[in-house]
């Protein structure tokens, strides 16, 4: 059994792209600019967005961090997000979920431009990615990838089975799974909360990628020996051995399903630390204009 370090690939990207924007500032170009809208005090989410500003100074980005207050109209939110649509200097932004009821999320995700869309969410970066066009992937999926490609995990022919369908994980990482790339090129069956003979699929499965947002849920019975698994789960569960009263715990029951694997990805430490390093290379990508030269707003 192989341990994918995620930390440790996220630092080494993490240091390609401080080398880029290095040789950008000399060469006297535009640095990368990442704006983030961060709506109520969401203490998840409040956590992720420091981090967000925290490694972007790491790697040399500017950054602007636009908060408002859980009782901000819709109207308003969508009116910052035309400023920032319109704003020459930056060049991605982020507007961080869950946002409160009261707003609808689609709207806000449909009104961001789609050159500017470095978290991947809008129907134009999730229609390209389905086809295979260049576009900007989703953090999450495109960490896995990542994390595939470095340790050199045979994908070609393999039975990868994903469970969760969620527009952020599920489905994007069942398509790239299937793409004609490397990763890929994968036989893949995704499954969720009305899938029948989960086990028996998962047993079948080369790859697992799971994505449910289960403590625990994938046991040893349900894993063949040799398998690759990625646990993309992170629900913070009561603790009396931690600091912090809490510990951070994923969707694999790993002390038992680790033996099995040929590689698995541990929690924390795997999936987690390639979120947030994605979305900076959208963003160096979105700064050097290297996916939208040409295109048109929408």
């Amino acid at each position: 059994m192989q341990l994918i370090d995620g930390k440790a690939v996220a630092a080494q990207i993490k240091k390609e792209i401080a080398d880029e924007v290095a040789q950008l500032k000399a060469e006297g170009r535009k640095v990368p600019h990442l704006a983030a809208i961060l709506v109520g005090h969401d203490g998840g989410s409040e956590t992720y967005v420091a981090s967000k500003v925290r490694t972007c100074e790491e790697v040399g980005f500017k950054s602007s961090l636009i908060r408002y207050e859980d009782d901000v109209t819709e109207a308003e939110l969508l009116k910052k997000v035309d400023e920032l649509n319109n704003d020459p200097d930056v060049d991605g932004f982020i507007v961080q979920l869950p946002l409160p009821k009261h707003i609808s999320e689609q709207k806000v995700i449909e009104a961001i431009d789609y050159r500017k869309d470095v978290d991947g969410f809008h129907p134009i970066n999730v229609g390209r990615m389905s086809i295979g066009l260049p576009c900007f992937v989703s953090a999450t999926p495109a960490g896995i990838l990542e994390l595939l490609k470095r340790y050199g995990i045979e994908t070609q022919g393999k039975h990868c089975v994903v469970l969760g369908r969620s527009n952020i994980v599920g489905k994007p990482m069942a398509t790239l799974m299937m793409q004609k790339a490397y990763p890929g090129n994968c036989t893949v069956t995704v499954c969720h909360s009305r899938s029948k003979n989960l086990k028996e699929m998962c047993q079948a499965a080369d790859i697992i990628i799971v994505a449910l947002g289960v403590p625990e849920f994938l046991k040893a019975d349900m894993v063949k020996p040799g398998a690759v698994v990625i646990d993309v789960g992170t629900t913070r569960l009561p603790s009396s051995v931690t600091k912090s009263g809490f510990k951070l715990t994923g969707d694999v029951k790993f002390d038992e399903v680790a033996p099995l694997c040929s590689y698995i990805t541990p929690v924390p430490g795997g999936v987690g630390p390639m979120t947030i390093i994605s979305l900076m290379r959208n963003t160096l990508l979105a700064g050097k204009k290297a996916i939208y030269k040409d295109l048109p707003a929408v």
